[in-house]
Parts: structure tokens; C-alpha cells; sequence
């Protein structure tokens, strides 16, 4: 028998094991990956998420996390929730992609001014994207912006002329954002998220679009320590649990869980703008530099990758329906 009947032979195994009732006929193990560091705020959200769940269950249900990407790229650890090795995953739109595609057309570059207009966009859009991602046999737990995502530089770059020939990292697994990025002018380099900083110290990659919070324990500004001062999108995550695997737990016990979820997803909500500003802060303490931009350029720049986005990374009614509830919240508010 070769090699690959075996490896799909032992993941199908370890998936049957994962879902397959324990000796009491109740107890529920769900394991979670997530790029978040270890001991970062989200981690600890994590966390507390966990030991909250053991209690509403009565010990039942444990959500075991692994944290600062020990299960591989976002992209990967999708990959393990299809073979049943995690159950569950904390991750962002990039690896939301590779379920569904609709989440990517909040992260749209430059397409929010604001994270109110995300935030409110994300509240009208959400039930069509859990009904998608349930379709494809996941259910989301919790929904919230990550914060706005920010270049990291080895140099400063004032225009994005100037960043053309500057290597920008770009996720494995995301060609089409390889796209956007060309369309825009720069230089896409696909790595995985795990190669960041290794790919920072010998010079492969000159720039990495990230938010602060996540810059800051992962020390990505110690080799990038210049970052243009704009919003080049807004990162949006959620935390999805395989559909069977959840529904292994009683349905009383579901629904204590998801409040616990929900809660702590608006815990993360309320605090995660300050925490990103902090974690500024803390990096221009240790050397990173604040490039003071102007918007105009960077916007243009941004306007080229939205064909790309459109029609070839999500679904163009879908891009279409954001833009459009984007567009009604702004007229609501400036009538308010």
C-alpha cells in the first residue's frame, strides 16, 4: 500500500476518534487553533473562553487551544478542520477564504474609512455569511474586527510609487490578495504567515501589512520599524467550530456556549481599538518610526485592486451589497 492511502487512511482515523462519543457518552473535546501569540490578549480571551465553557458544561465540553500558529498557517489549520485533527479555529478573512469568500470583501483595501463603518457593515452582512459557511459545515461562534492593518516597512516610503519595487509579504493560499497587490503597484511575495520574520532577517521581504496588535508580540517592527501611517483595510476574524463537532454538545448547552462566545466576542470588540493603539505605543518606545503620509496616493492605489477584488476574490453582487451598505451608513450618519 503506498504512502498517501495511509496518510488519508490515518486522518480519516484521527477525524472519527475526534468525533466519536467519549466513554460517557458526553464529554466533548474541541480543539482550537489560532495564530494569536501566546499570551496575547486574544490568547487570553482564548482562554478564558475556555474555562468558562468547562464550567457552563459542567466540565463536559473542553476547549483545548493551540495558540501562535503551532497548528501551521491559517490556511492550514482550515485544512486540519476538514480532517477532523482540530475542530475549531480562530482566524482571520485570509483563512476564512479557503470555506467561504465572502469575509474578504470586508478586509476590501482602503474601503472603510473607519472601523464604525466595518463594524456596522459586518452587523448587516453577517447572517448571509454564516449561512454560507454553513453550508459548508461550520458554524460561527463569534465575529470582530481585528483592527486596522498597517505596512511595516525595512525603509520609509512616503507614496506608493516609492514602495513599488519594495517585496510586500503576502498569506499562502491567497492568490487572489496576489493579484490585488499587483494591480495596486507593488511587489506580492507569498509566504506563510509563519515565515514572517524569518523572511524579514534575510531580506526576502521588505514590507508585512499587519495590525499592531499582532506586529507588537510577534516583533515584526524589530526588521520593519517603519509603518505608514494608513489604514490600508480592516482585518475582520471570527472564531468557527465544525457543524458536527458542535452539535455532538446537547442544545442547552450549545446555547449557554454561543453566549459565552457572543459576550466575549464584544469583550474583544470594546477593547481591541485601544489595545491596537497601545501596542503603537509600545513599538515607537522600541524604535518604530510613524511615517506620516498623505491619503490621496495610497487611495488611488488601493481603488486599482477593486476589479481584482471584485468577481475574482469574492463574489461581485456580494462586494456590490458591502459597498452598498457601506455608502448607506455614511449617509445615515452624516444626516445624524
Amino acid at each position: 500500500m503506498t504512502r498517501r492511502p495511509l496518510a488519508i487512511r490515518a486522518a480519516l482515523a484521527a477525524a472519527l476518534l475526534a468525533l466519536a462519543p467519549s466513554a460517557g457518552g458526553q464529554e466533548v473535546t474541541v480543539k482550537l487553533g489560532t495564530l494569536a501569540p501566546s499570551g496575547s490578549s486574544w490568547h487570553e480571551i482564548l482562554k478564558d473562553m475556555a474555562e468558562r465553557w468547562s464550567q457552563a458544561s459542567q466540565g463536559k465540553v473542553k476547549l483545548r487551544i493551540y495558540p501562535g500558529g503551532t497548528q501551521g498557517s491559517e490556511g492550514e489549520m482550515i485544512r486540519k478542520m476538514a480532517v477532523g485533527q482540530l475542530q475549531a479555529a480562530a482566524v482571520t478573512s485570509v483563512g476564512l477564504h479557503d470555506i467561504v469568500a465572502e469575509p474578504q470583501a470586508l478586509a476590501v483595501p482602503l474601503m472603510f474609512d473607519a472601523e464604525d463603518e466595518v463594524t456596522a457593515v459586518l452587523q448587516k452582512v453577517q447572517p448571509r455569511m454564516e449561512s454560507q459557511l454553513e453550508k459548508k459545515g461550520y458554524v460561527a461562534l463569534t465575529w470582530g474586527i481585528v483592527g486596522s492593518i498597517k505596512i511595516f516597512c525595512a525603509h520609509p516610503y512616503k507614496t506608493p510609487a516609492e514602495m513599488a519595487s519594495a517585496r510586500i509579504f503576502t498569506w499562502e493560499g491567497d492568490p487572489g490578495s496576489v493579484q490585488a497587490f499587483r494591480a495596486a503597484g507593488f511587489t506580492p511575495v507569498v509566504l506563510s504567515s509563519t515565515d514572517i520574520i524569518t523572511s524579514l532577517q534575510t531580506g526576502m521581504i521588505d514590507c508585512v501589512p499587519s495590525v499592531p496588535l499582532y506586529a507588537l508580540p510577534i516583533r515584526i517592527f524589530d526588521r520593519a520599524p517603519n509603518m505608514m501611517d494608513v489604514s490600508w483595510g480592516f482585518l475582520v476574524g471570527a472564531t468557527v467550530v465544525r457543524k458536527d463537532a458542535w452539535e455532538r454538545i446537547p442544545a442547552d448547552v450549545r446555547s449557554r456556549l454561543a453566549e459565552i462566545s457572543r459576550e466575549l466576542g464584544k469583550k474583544v470588540d470594546a477593547e481591541v481599538g485601544k489595545l491596537n493603539d497601545d501596542a503603537v505605543v509600545a513599538m515607537k518606545k522600541q524604535g518604530l518610526t510613524v511615517i506620516e503620509v498623505a491619503q490621496g496616493p495610497w487611495r488611488a492605489a488601493a481603488e486599482k485592486a477593486w476589479p481584482v477584488v471584485r468577481g475574482k476574490i469574492v463574489p461581485a453582487e456580494f462586494f456590490d451589497e458591502v459597498k452598498k451598505e457601506r455608502d448607506a451608513y455614511r449617509a445615515a450618519k452624516k444626516k445624524s
